[in-house]
């Protein structure tokens, strides 16, 4: 363990039809490792409200749980991604967040996302307006240190590679479950690195 960096507050986004408590690993896991972990619950967490309002409810904790010249780590989980990047792109979280991660998130859009005609699921199908608007502008996240992780064998985000983006690093895991990309060893053990990476000079695109 890297124990010379300097360790940001780090928050944990969940999904959709989740709750903090998913996180229950991967917080003890960092905790033990010397970050200061935090997460909080959307509500509602069922996809009935759009993605950019459960963004509001991030910020709006952001601004509650930190000073505002703290600086935080961000890792959004599935939908959580979204949510993050809705934060960091149109909310002011650029100018605060120094690594950002993401875990299985649509950035492209699911088609499982067709299941349900319900506001959230809307945002998170391909084409949708809200993924259109934050891929206009995605170079902005080469201001911070922004990695996207995924698994191939993905059957909640189809398909899979949409967690792919063009800014950024790119972590392919051979984790077999999507839930299992917050459990996993090896989604753990990345997770860790990347938190520990050196914050790059930011690159005002």
């Amino acid at each position: 363990m890297n124990t010379s960096i300097e360790r940001n507050p780090v928050v944990l986004i969940h999904g959709i039809w989740d709750t903090s408590t998913i996180f229950h690993k991967m917080s003890a896991y960092l905790t033990q490792r010397g970050w200061s972990v935090h997460s909080l619950d959307l509500t509602p967490n069922d996809g009935s409200l759009e993605l950019d309002l459960l963004a509001k409810q991030l910020a709006e904790y952001i601004r509650e749980s930190f000073e505002p010249e703290q600086p935080i780590d961000l890792v959004g989980y599935s939908m959580g991604g979204i949510v993050s990047r809705y934060y960091v792109q149109r909310l002011g979280g650029i100018d605060r967040v120094q690594r950002f991660i993401t875990l299985s998130s649509p950035h492209r859009g699911t088609l499982t996302a067709y299941s349900l005609p319900l506001p959230g699921y809307l945002d998170m199908r391909p084409d949708s307006r809200l993924l259109r608007d934050l891929n206009q502008d995605v170079t902005v996240l080469k201001r911070i240190n922004f990695t996207s992780m995924w698994t191939p064998f993905d059957v909640m985000i189809v398909p899979a590679n949409s967690s792919q983006m063009p800014v950024g690093r790119e972590i392919k895991l051979n984790v077999l479950l999507h839930r299992q990309m917050v459990t996993d060893d090896r989604s753990l053990n990345a997770l860790a690195k990347e938190l520990e990476s050196p914050i790059l000079p930011k690159n005002w695109v």
